[in-house]
Protein backbone atom coordinates (compact mmCIF):
# COMPACT_ATOMS: atom_id res chain seq x y z
CA UNK A 1 0.00 0.00 0.00
CA UNK A 2 1.60 3.10 -1.05
CA UNK A 3 1.74 5.64 1.33
CA UNK A 4 2.67 9.81 1.58
CA UNK A 5 6.43 10.49 1.72
CA UNK A 6 8.52 13.46 1.81
CA UNK A 7 9.55 15.16 -1.40
CA UNK A 8 10.79 18.55 -1.39
CA UNK A 9 9.64 20.07 1.74
CA UNK A 10 6.29 18.91 0.61
CA UNK A 11 4.22 15.59 0.87
CA UNK A 12 3.98 13.02 -2.14
CA UNK A 13 2.06 10.58 -2.80
CA UNK A 14 1.86 7.88 -5.75
CA UNK A 15 -1.28 5.44 -6.05
CA UNK A 16 -1.85 3.30 -8.76
CA UNK A 17 -5.04 4.27 -11.26
CA UNK A 18 -7.22 1.44 -12.47
CA UNK A 19 -4.92 0.85 -15.16
CA UNK A 20 -2.04 0.06 -13.07
CA UNK A 21 -0.51 2.97 -13.97
CA UNK A 22 1.47 5.28 -11.25
CA UNK A 23 0.51 8.72 -10.76
CA UNK A 24 1.86 11.36 -8.35
CA UNK A 25 0.37 13.89 -6.16
CA UNK A 26 2.71 16.78 -4.08
CA UNK A 27 0.81 18.12 -1.03
CA UNK A 28 1.60 20.63 1.69
CA UNK A 29 -0.10 18.99 4.05
CA UNK A 30 0.54 15.41 5.72
CA UNK A 31 -3.09 15.12 6.61
CA UNK A 32 -4.81 16.16 3.59
CA UNK A 33 -2.02 13.98 1.60
CA UNK A 34 -3.20 10.93 3.49
CA UNK A 35 -7.00 11.86 3.04
CA UNK A 36 -6.33 12.64 -0.43
CA UNK A 37 -4.39 9.28 -1.22
CA UNK A 38 -7.32 6.71 0.50
CA UNK A 39 -10.17 8.86 -1.48
CA UNK A 40 -7.99 8.25 -4.56
CA UNK A 41 -7.93 4.44 -3.79
CA UNK A 42 -11.30 4.06 -2.85
CA UNK A 43 -11.56 6.00 -6.20
CA UNK A 44 -9.86 3.46 -7.72
CA UNK A 45 -11.21 0.38 -6.48
CA UNK A 46 -14.97 1.64 -7.98
CA UNK A 47 -13.75 1.94 -11.52
CA UNK A 48 -12.17 -1.93 -11.06
CA UNK A 49 -15.67 -2.83 -9.69
CA UNK A 50 -17.73 -0.91 -12.32
CA UNK A 51 -19.47 0.95 -9.72
CA UNK A 52 -17.86 4.61 -11.26
CA UNK A 53 -16.67 5.84 -14.27
CA UNK A 54 -12.98 6.63 -14.72
CA UNK A 55 -12.21 9.86 -14.43
CA UNK A 56 -10.26 11.90 -16.96
CA UNK A 57 -7.58 13.46 -14.55
CA UNK A 58 -5.58 15.73 -16.46
CA UNK A 59 -8.30 17.89 -17.69
CA UNK A 60 -7.85 21.36 -17.24
CA UNK A 61 -10.03 24.51 -15.85
CA UNK A 62 -9.53 26.34 -19.25
CA UNK A 63 -10.89 23.08 -21.15
CA UNK A 64 -13.99 23.80 -18.46
CA UNK A 65 -14.49 27.28 -19.83
CA UNK A 66 -14.58 26.30 -23.17
CA UNK A 67 -17.29 23.69 -22.45
CA UNK A 68 -19.42 26.33 -20.47
CA UNK A 69 -18.90 28.78 -23.23
CA UNK A 70 -19.68 26.89 -25.99
CA UNK A 71 -22.25 25.01 -24.35
CA UNK A 72 -24.04 27.12 -21.45
CA UNK A 73 -23.08 30.53 -22.06
CA UNK A 74 -25.38 30.42 -25.08
CA UNK A 75 -28.90 28.97 -23.47
CA UNK A 76 -28.64 31.35 -20.51
CA UNK A 77 -29.77 34.46 -19.84
CA UNK A 78 -26.97 35.72 -17.78
CA UNK A 79 -24.23 34.16 -20.43
CA UNK A 80 -22.37 37.06 -21.67
CA UNK A 81 -21.86 38.37 -17.80
CA UNK A 82 -20.64 34.47 -16.79
CA UNK A 83 -18.35 34.92 -20.49
CA UNK A 84 -17.15 38.05 -19.34
CA UNK A 85 -16.09 36.80 -15.64
CA UNK A 86 -14.69 33.75 -17.26
CA UNK A 87 -12.45 35.37 -19.56
CA UNK A 88 -11.62 38.48 -17.18
CA UNK A 89 -11.08 36.60 -13.56
CA UNK A 90 -11.47 33.22 -14.09
CA UNK A 91 -8.68 32.36 -17.26
CA UNK A 92 -5.56 34.49 -16.15
CA UNK A 93 -5.32 33.01 -12.80
CA UNK A 94 -6.38 29.24 -13.45
CA UNK A 95 -6.75 28.68 -17.09
CA UNK A 96 -3.98 25.96 -16.99
CA UNK A 97 -4.56 24.43 -13.78
CA UNK A 98 -5.80 20.71 -13.53
CA UNK A 99 -9.32 20.22 -12.22
CA UNK A 100 -8.07 17.61 -10.16
CA UNK A 101 -5.42 20.21 -8.23
CA UNK A 102 -8.46 22.73 -7.33
CA UNK A 103 -9.07 23.01 -3.87
CA UNK A 104 -10.07 25.42 -1.42
CA UNK A 105 -7.08 27.69 -1.26
CA UNK A 106 -7.48 28.89 -4.71
CA UNK A 107 -11.37 30.65 -3.78
CA UNK A 108 -10.04 31.12 -0.50
CA UNK A 109 -7.19 33.48 -2.54
CA UNK A 110 -9.84 35.16 -4.56
CA UNK A 111 -10.89 37.88 -2.25
CA UNK A 112 -7.38 38.74 -1.69
CA UNK A 113 -6.50 38.73 -5.21
CA UNK A 114 -9.59 40.90 -6.55
CA UNK A 115 -9.49 44.17 -3.92
CA UNK A 116 -11.36 45.96 -6.75
CA UNK A 117 -14.73 43.66 -5.90
CA UNK A 118 -16.85 43.89 -3.57
CA UNK A 119 -18.55 41.07 -1.39
CA UNK A 120 -21.47 40.48 -2.93
CA UNK A 121 -19.44 40.03 -6.64
CA UNK A 122 -17.15 37.94 -5.09
CA UNK A 123 -19.78 35.91 -3.83
CA UNK A 124 -21.55 36.22 -7.50
CA UNK A 125 -18.33 34.60 -9.22
CA UNK A 126 -18.14 32.04 -6.51
CA UNK A 127 -21.70 30.35 -7.34
CA UNK A 128 -20.34 30.18 -11.19
CA UNK A 129 -17.34 28.69 -10.29
CA UNK A 130 -19.19 26.18 -8.06
CA UNK A 131 -21.56 25.77 -11.07
CA UNK A 132 -18.83 24.68 -13.07
CA UNK A 133 -17.59 22.51 -11.16
CA UNK A 134 -20.70 20.55 -10.91
CA UNK A 135 -20.80 20.44 -14.61
CA UNK A 136 -17.43 19.01 -14.24
CA UNK A 137 -18.43 16.12 -12.13
CA UNK A 138 -21.38 15.72 -14.49
CA UNK A 139 -18.97 15.05 -17.56
CA UNK A 140 -16.52 12.79 -15.51
CA UNK A 141 -13.62 15.50 -15.04
CA UNK A 142 -13.93 15.78 -11.65
CA UNK A 143 -14.71 13.24 -8.61
CA UNK A 144 -16.21 15.80 -6.17
CA UNK A 145 -16.72 19.43 -6.21
CA UNK A 146 -13.82 20.94 -3.66
CA UNK A 147 -14.85 22.78 -0.46
CA UNK A 148 -15.13 26.96 -1.56
CA UNK A 149 -16.60 29.21 1.07
CA UNK A 150 -18.24 32.29 -0.06
CA UNK A 151 -18.13 35.38 1.77
CA UNK A 152 -21.66 36.26 3.35
CA UNK A 153 -24.39 38.11 2.07
CA UNK A 154 -26.44 40.24 4.35
CA UNK A 155 -30.08 40.72 3.24
CA UNK A 156 -30.82 43.66 5.21
CA UNK A 157 -32.78 46.64 4.10
CA UNK A 158 -28.87 48.79 3.59
CA UNK A 159 -28.35 46.25 0.60
CA UNK A 160 -31.00 48.00 -1.64
CA UNK A 161 -32.87 51.40 -1.94
CA UNK A 162 -35.95 52.36 -2.22
CA UNK A 163 -38.43 55.24 -2.14
CA UNK A 164 -39.32 55.03 1.36
CA UNK A 165 -42.58 57.13 1.86
CA UNK A 166 -45.93 58.16 0.90
CA UNK A 167 -44.49 61.27 0.03
CA UNK A 168 -41.67 60.67 -1.97
CA UNK A 169 -43.52 57.79 -4.12
CA UNK A 170 -45.63 61.08 -4.64
CA UNK A 171 -43.19 63.25 -5.58
CA UNK A 172 -41.30 60.86 -7.79
CA UNK A 173 -44.87 60.21 -10.13
CA UNK A 174 -45.69 64.02 -10.36
CA UNK A 175 -42.12 64.51 -11.84
CA UNK A 176 -42.51 61.46 -14.05
CA UNK A 177 -46.02 62.83 -15.22
CA UNK A 178 -43.53 65.78 -16.44
CA UNK A 179 -41.57 63.63 -18.98
CA UNK A 180 -44.67 62.55 -20.74
CA UNK A 181 -47.42 59.84 -19.76
CA UNK A 182 -45.60 56.67 -21.42
CA UNK A 183 -42.59 57.53 -18.36
CA UNK A 184 -45.45 57.93 -16.47
CA UNK A 185 -47.32 55.10 -16.94
CA UNK A 186 -44.20 53.24 -17.11
CA UNK A 187 -42.65 54.30 -13.55
CA UNK A 188 -46.27 54.00 -11.97
CA UNK A 189 -46.19 50.04 -13.34
CA UNK A 190 -42.96 49.69 -12.33
CA UNK A 191 -43.58 50.85 -8.26
CA UNK A 192 -47.00 49.34 -8.37
CA UNK A 193 -46.22 45.72 -9.87
CA UNK A 194 -43.01 44.89 -8.78
CA UNK A 195 -41.66 44.27 -12.69
CA UNK A 196 -37.91 44.05 -13.46
CA UNK A 197 -37.44 46.35 -16.45
CA UNK A 198 -37.10 43.37 -19.13
CA UNK A 199 -40.51 42.28 -17.96
CA UNK A 200 -42.40 45.71 -18.46
CA UNK A 201 -40.20 46.41 -22.16
CA UNK A 202 -41.72 42.70 -22.77
CA UNK A 203 -45.53 43.09 -21.81
CA UNK A 204 -47.99 42.97 -24.57
CA UNK A 205 -51.58 43.86 -23.84
CA UNK A 206 -52.36 40.29 -24.04
CA UNK A 207 -51.12 39.80 -21.12
CA UNK A 208 -53.20 42.50 -19.31
CA UNK A 209 -56.73 41.24 -18.30
CA UNK A 210 -58.67 44.00 -16.72
CA UNK A 211 -61.84 41.59 -15.78
CA UNK A 212 -59.46 39.41 -13.52
CA UNK A 213 -57.28 42.35 -12.76
CA UNK A 214 -53.79 40.17 -13.34
CA UNK A 215 -50.99 40.66 -15.87
CA UNK A 216 -49.27 37.28 -16.50
CA UNK A 217 -45.65 37.72 -16.37
CA UNK A 218 -43.88 35.54 -18.70
CA UNK A 219 -41.47 37.53 -21.15
CA UNK A 220 -38.56 39.77 -20.92
CA UNK A 221 -36.11 41.51 -23.27
CA UNK A 222 -35.26 38.71 -25.66
CA UNK A 223 -36.51 35.66 -23.66
CA UNK A 224 -38.19 34.53 -20.42
CA UNK A 225 -38.55 35.79 -17.08
CA UNK A 226 -34.99 35.99 -15.20
CA UNK A 227 -36.99 32.49 -13.21
CA UNK A 228 -37.72 31.22 -16.50
CA UNK A 229 -41.58 30.28 -14.58
CA UNK A 230 -44.84 32.16 -15.97
CA UNK A 231 -46.53 34.24 -13.10
CA UNK A 232 -49.37 36.58 -12.20
CA UNK A 233 -49.15 39.79 -10.94
CA UNK A 234 -52.54 41.72 -9.32
CA UNK A 235 -53.37 44.69 -10.90
CA UNK A 236 -53.84 47.12 -7.97
CA UNK A 237 -56.28 49.54 -7.32
CA UNK A 238 -54.35 52.89 -7.41
CA UNK A 239 -52.81 51.40 -11.31
CA UNK A 240 -56.04 50.26 -13.05
CA UNK A 241 -57.46 53.62 -14.03
CA UNK A 242 -53.82 54.49 -15.08
CA UNK A 243 -53.26 51.01 -17.37
CA UNK A 244 -56.85 51.35 -18.75
CA UNK A 245 -56.02 55.18 -19.75
CA UNK A 246 -53.19 54.02 -21.48
CA UNK A 247 -54.74 51.56 -23.49
CA UNK A 248 -56.49 53.71 -24.92
CA UNK A 249 -54.41 56.20 -25.98
CA UNK A 250 -51.34 53.55 -27.07
CA UNK A 251 -53.14 50.39 -28.97
CA UNK A 252 -50.83 48.56 -30.47
CA UNK A 253 -48.70 44.61 -29.25
CA UNK A 254 -46.39 45.74 -26.86
CA UNK A 255 -47.70 48.23 -23.62
CA UNK A 256 -44.46 49.68 -23.39
CA UNK A 257 -42.60 50.44 -26.54
CA UNK A 258 -39.56 53.40 -27.83
CA UNK A 259 -40.72 56.11 -30.46
CA UNK A 260 -40.33 53.46 -33.47
CA UNK A 261 -42.87 51.77 -31.47
CA UNK A 262 -40.20 48.59 -30.77
CA UNK A 263 -39.48 46.96 -28.07
CA UNK A 264 -37.53 49.24 -25.15
CA UNK A 265 -33.59 47.71 -24.78
CA UNK A 266 -31.61 47.42 -21.50
CA UNK A 267 -29.77 50.82 -22.68
CA UNK A 268 -33.26 52.72 -22.98
CA UNK A 269 -33.02 56.00 -21.35
CA UNK A 270 -36.33 55.30 -19.92
CA UNK A 271 -34.47 53.23 -17.59
CA UNK A 272 -31.41 55.49 -16.53
CA UNK A 273 -31.25 59.18 -17.92
CA UNK A 274 -34.90 59.72 -17.51
CA UNK A 275 -34.93 58.21 -14.11
CA UNK A 276 -32.33 60.40 -13.29
CA UNK A 277 -34.12 63.53 -14.41
CA UNK A 278 -36.81 62.69 -12.91
CA UNK A 279 -35.26 61.83 -9.47
CA UNK A 280 -33.92 65.30 -9.35
CA UNK A 281 -37.09 67.12 -10.06
CA UNK A 282 -38.33 66.01 -7.17
CA UNK A 283 -35.79 66.90 -5.40
CA UNK A 284 -34.55 63.14 -4.54
CA UNK A 285 -30.98 62.90 -4.16
CA UNK A 286 -28.63 60.19 -2.18
CA UNK A 287 -27.06 62.32 1.31
CA UNK A 288 -23.63 60.91 0.52
CA UNK A 289 -23.10 59.99 -3.45
CA UNK A 290 -20.69 57.58 -3.93
CA UNK A 291 -18.76 56.38 -7.27
CA UNK A 292 -20.91 53.32 -6.89
CA UNK A 293 -24.12 54.70 -6.15
CA UNK A 294 -25.02 58.51 -7.56
CA UNK A 295 -28.61 58.86 -7.38
CA UNK A 296 -31.19 58.28 -5.13
CA UNK A 297 -31.96 55.45 -6.69
CA UNK A 298 -31.42 53.44 -10.03
CA UNK A 299 -34.69 51.71 -11.82
CA UNK A 300 -34.40 48.22 -10.44
CA UNK A 301 -35.47 50.12 -6.84
CA UNK A 302 -38.48 50.87 -8.07
CA UNK A 303 -39.18 46.69 -7.52
CA UNK A 304 -37.76 47.34 -4.16
CA UNK A 305 -40.08 50.39 -3.67
CA UNK A 306 -43.24 48.69 -4.69
CA UNK A 307 -42.18 45.25 -2.07
CA UNK A 308 -41.30 47.55 0.64
CA UNK A 309 -44.86 49.46 0.72
CA UNK A 310 -46.54 46.14 0.07
CA UNK A 311 -45.21 44.79 3.50
CA UNK A 312 -45.32 48.17 5.04
CA UNK A 313 -49.12 48.71 4.56
CA UNK A 314 -49.96 45.08 5.77
CA UNK A 315 -48.96 42.72 2.60
CA UNK A 316 -48.49 39.38 3.19
CA UNK A 317 -45.22 37.77 2.95
CA UNK A 318 -46.28 34.74 0.85
CA UNK A 319 -47.63 36.53 -1.75
CA UNK A 320 -45.61 39.34 -2.30
CA UNK A 321 -43.36 36.21 -2.73
CA UNK A 322 -45.33 34.73 -5.78
CA UNK A 323 -45.71 37.77 -7.29
CA UNK A 324 -41.84 38.99 -7.11
CA UNK A 325 -41.40 35.31 -8.35
CA UNK A 326 -38.90 34.29 -6.00
CA UNK A 327 -38.34 30.82 -5.80
CA UNK A 328 -36.70 31.05 -2.83
CA UNK A 329 -38.24 32.74 0.41
CA UNK A 330 -34.86 33.79 1.35
CA UNK A 331 -34.86 36.53 -1.12
CA UNK A 332 -38.31 38.20 -0.12
CA UNK A 333 -37.05 37.76 3.65
CA UNK A 334 -35.46 40.91 3.06
CA UNK A 335 -38.73 43.18 3.81
CA UNK A 336 -40.73 41.23 6.50
CA UNK A 337 -38.93 43.20 9.06
CA UNK A 338 -40.95 46.43 7.34
CA UNK A 339 -44.38 44.74 8.52
CA UNK A 340 -45.97 46.85 10.95
CA UNK A 341 -47.63 44.25 12.93
CA UNK A 342 -43.95 41.76 12.96
CA UNK A 343 -43.78 42.00 16.57
CA UNK A 344 -46.92 42.91 17.95
CA UNK A 345 -48.50 39.74 18.75
CA UNK A 346 -44.93 39.30 20.60
CA UNK A 347 -44.95 42.64 22.94
CA UNK A 348 -46.41 40.42 25.76
CA UNK A 349 -44.86 36.64 25.26
CA UNK A 350 -42.52 36.63 28.50
CA UNK A 351 -45.08 38.61 30.71
CA UNK A 352 -46.80 41.71 31.71
CA UNK A 353 -44.80 44.62 32.45
CA UNK A 354 -44.79 44.70 36.06
CA UNK A 355 -44.59 41.09 36.70
CA UNK A 356 -41.38 41.53 38.29
CA UNK A 357 -39.76 44.75 37.74
CA UNK A 358 -41.79 46.20 40.78
CA UNK A 359 -40.31 43.88 42.65
CA UNK A 360 -36.72 44.11 42.22
CA UNK A 361 -36.45 47.88 40.52
CA UNK A 362 -35.60 50.19 43.74
CA UNK A 363 -37.36 53.63 41.73
CA UNK A 364 -40.93 53.94 40.46
CA UNK A 365 -41.81 53.64 37.53
CA UNK A 366 -41.02 56.12 34.56
CA UNK A 367 -43.62 58.59 33.87
CA UNK A 368 -42.44 60.88 31.40
CA UNK A 369 -40.87 60.26 27.50
CA UNK A 370 -37.76 58.71 26.78
CA UNK A 371 -34.63 61.47 26.51
CA UNK A 372 -36.92 63.95 29.10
Amino acid sequence: MAKPVRFRGKWRIRPLNEKGVRESYVFDDLAEAKRKLKEREHEVEEVKRGARVAIRRDVTFGELCDYWIANRVPVKRSGKNDQSIIEKHFRPALDTVRLRDLNVRHADRYAVEHPDLDAKTIHNHLTLLTSMLKLAVELGWLVKVPTIRKPRIRLFDSDYSWLRTDDELRRFLVAAQGEGELVFTLYCTAVHTGLRAGELAGLRWEDIDFERRLITVQRSFAGPTKSGDVRHVPILDVLLPVLRTWRLRHPGALVFTNRDGGMLQKSARVFQEVLHRVLEAAQLRPLAPTKRRKHYIVFHDLRHTFASHWMSKGGDLFRLQRILGHKSPTMTNRYAHLAPEAYVTDYARLGAADQFTSKVLPFPQATTAPGR
